[in-house]
């Protein structure tokens, strides 16, 4: 008898996330498939600096050793399938891993592994053909690590295999979900609106508790963060699904978690390009079902075009980050004097020793609205953490700035202590280079145990197409008498975050009465003028129709991004929250 209904739970966001999210899920959640999410492109520059300094290292330690050590046992006995992406650049060693807590707890289960993502042996025949996808820069000679995002396919196959675990290296992030899809549904590579809802799936659950309550703008309204709910999409064979969670746990679930989880680090909505399918999200429609649950239906696909997107890893010098606090009046004055005096007095004598000056410099003082710029409302502020950021070429260079930071203590403005966790010390700083390969040219490997079920290049290679975006509908706002002036917040939920350099602000609105002030007052030039101080790109205002929602794209927005920046928040996950104090005109009659 085919099955209506399988239920897919996400026990892991990052690597990192709750060591307790697995066994909630296991218990409670009645699920077919736990997930787990680990790999950020950042994620990636760590676990490959990692293997080199130790072979046997570069995978999600934690997921043995911590998520299967605690669950394993209880899959294996209620049949559920794992699959997660925690093989990093070292897929080999986790599954061997994994094959030594099997064997001491008695468990005779399938491991299968996804190889040929990582092109760090063919990079040299490749070179020439992996231009960076915006600049057309040439990939940098001495590469940390270099991988394609692979697609849901070598997943499904694997289970059809008979894997009880599936482990992977990088891939896009829904392909987690995608695969089972595909597997227990038969879903065919041309099925492109199924593909589509099976990748929204994923796309909504694979930051654990984003879709669930975490991160959510009315974060007053969660039960209980302290027994966080994780989620789960139950998914019907027409690929719809209800976003679900374990009964009594403490998250919740609304158009609104919904919602800003499906604006969750997009671009343009209509063109959200993956290995398996070109999706469009822009019609995407949520309905509250039930307590805690939300059917999301209306994603279309189509062919998703020949191409990979490859990501590289790279050093680019270092970085020296640290913090410290002070207190007292004009605390922000005395932050900023005492960290301006440090960096010129070290740039004197960086250019008395011939040393080259800092690449980038970044002094801030938290508490003080420095994030804001000049929307800031920093008035006396009598306690601030001052956080410095430098970036330069010599790890040397910094260490002597690091220990020069020291003569601030008894030398500059009163009221400073509390050192973060002591002195500072000089990381790599490593930066993303992105580029397309066909998909021809990356061969896959899936194997289980000692036998290769696969190995041939994956991916639908149909030819895609871009389709423009769509708009809202709307009625004009008509005469509105009296005005009130509110914050954005009173119209809209947002959440934002980052892609490499570029930043997302998805904006929701609470009504769809709202909807003609947000189309009129919060427009893309609205945005980049609100962001002038930390955007230097381009920003593009997309519409969701659908549930009555905009997303943002601000191109050059992170100084670097993630592993590249010197600023405290180096990806936009406070940027959403930031536009949310934008003041907008509206009618007083709407009692705002």
């Amino acid at each position: 008898m085919s099955k209506d209904k399988i239920r897919i739970g996400c026990a892991s966001a990052f690597y990192g996330d709750s060591q307790l999210a697995a066994r909630q899920l296991v218990d409670g959640g009645d699920i077919d498939y736990l997930v787990f999410d680990y790999l950020a492109e950042a994620t990636m520059a760590i676990l490959a600096r990692a293997h080199m300094t130790d072979p046997k290292l570069g995978f999600a330690v934690d997921f043995v050793t911590v998520a299967m050590k605690d669950v394993l046992a209880d899959c294996a006995q209620k049949g559920i399938k794992v699959i997660a992406n925690a093989g990093g650049v070292n897929v080999p060693g986790c599954i061997k891993a994994l094959e030594a807590l099997c064997a001491a707890e008695g468990l005779n289960l399938k491991v299968a592994g996804v190889y040929g993502d990582d092109l760090s042996a063919r990079v040299d025949g490749l070179r020439d053909s992996l231009p960076e996808m915006e600049s057309g820069a040439p990939l940098p000679a001495r590469l940390a690590s270099i991988n394609a995002y692979l697609g849901a396919g070598p997943i499904a196959d694997a289970l059809k295999a008979g894997a009880d675990i599936v482990v992977t290296g990088r891939v896009v992030d829904s392909a987690l979900v995608l695969g089972p899809l595909m597997h227990e549904y038969g879903w065919a590579e041309n099925d492109y609106d199924l593909l589509a809802q099976g990748s929204l799936a994923g796309h909504v659950i694979e930051c654990g508790a984003q879709c669930t309550g975490g991160n959510f703008t009315d974060w007053h309204l969660v039960p209980d963060f302290s027994c966080m709910s994780y989620p789960i999409a139950e998914v019907a064979p027409d690929g719809t699904f209800i976003i679900d969670i374990v009964p009594g746990s403490g998250g919740m679930v609304s158009r609104a978690t919904v919602g800003e989880q499906v604006l969750y680090e997009i671009g343009d909505p209509a063109n959200y390009l993956l290995p398996d399918v070109a999706c469009d999200f822009s019609g995407v429609t949520l309905d509250e079902v039930g307590a805690n649950r939300v059917r999301v239906s209306g994603a279309r696909g189509r062919a998703p075009g020949p191409f990979y997107k490859i990501c590289a890893t790279y050093m680019d010098g270092y970085r020296l980050m640290g913090s410290f606090f002070i207190a007292g009046p004009r605390a922000r004055g005395k932050a900023l004097t005492s960290m301006e005096a440090w960096v010129k007095r070290t740039r004197a004598a960086f250019k008395a020793k011939g040393i080259a000056d800092y690449r980038q410099v970044s002094l801030e003082a938290l508490g003080s609205e420095a994030i804001y710029g000049p929307y800031g409302r920093k008035g006396d502020t009598r306690e601030v953490m001052g956080r410095f950021g430098l970036h330069h070429d010599s790890k040397e260079a910094l260490m002597f700035a690091a220990a020069e930071f020291a003569y601030l203590a008894t030398s500059a403005t009163p009221g400073m202590s509390g050192s973060g966790a002591g002195r500072a010390r000089p990381q790599p700083l490593m930066r993303i280079h992105s580029a397309l390969l066909a998909k021809h040219l990356v061969p896959v490997t899936v194997q289980l145990g000692d036998d290769i079920i696969t190995a041939r290049a994956y991916g639908n290679s149909a030819g895609s197409y871009a389709v423009k975006a769509k708009s809202h509908d709307l009625p004009p706002l008509g005469p509105m008498g009296d005005w009130d002036e509110v914050p954005l917040e009173k119209l809209a939920y947002a959440r934002s975050g980052d892609k490499g350099d570029s930043a997302n602000i998805g904006l929701m609105a609470r009504d769809t009465r709202f909807l003609p002030v947000l189309e009129d007052q919060v427009t893309a030039a609205v945005v980049a003028d609100y962001f002038a101080h930390l955007v230097t790109g381009e920003v593009t205002r997309y519409s969701l129709p659908g549930f009555a929602a905009y997303n943002f794209l601000l191109g050059a927005a992170l100084g670097g991004g993630a592993t590249g920046s010197v600023r405290t928040d180096a990806q936009g996950k406070s940027y959403g929250q930031m536009l949310l104090s934008l003041v907008v005109r509206v009618p007083k009659s709407w009692g705002l």
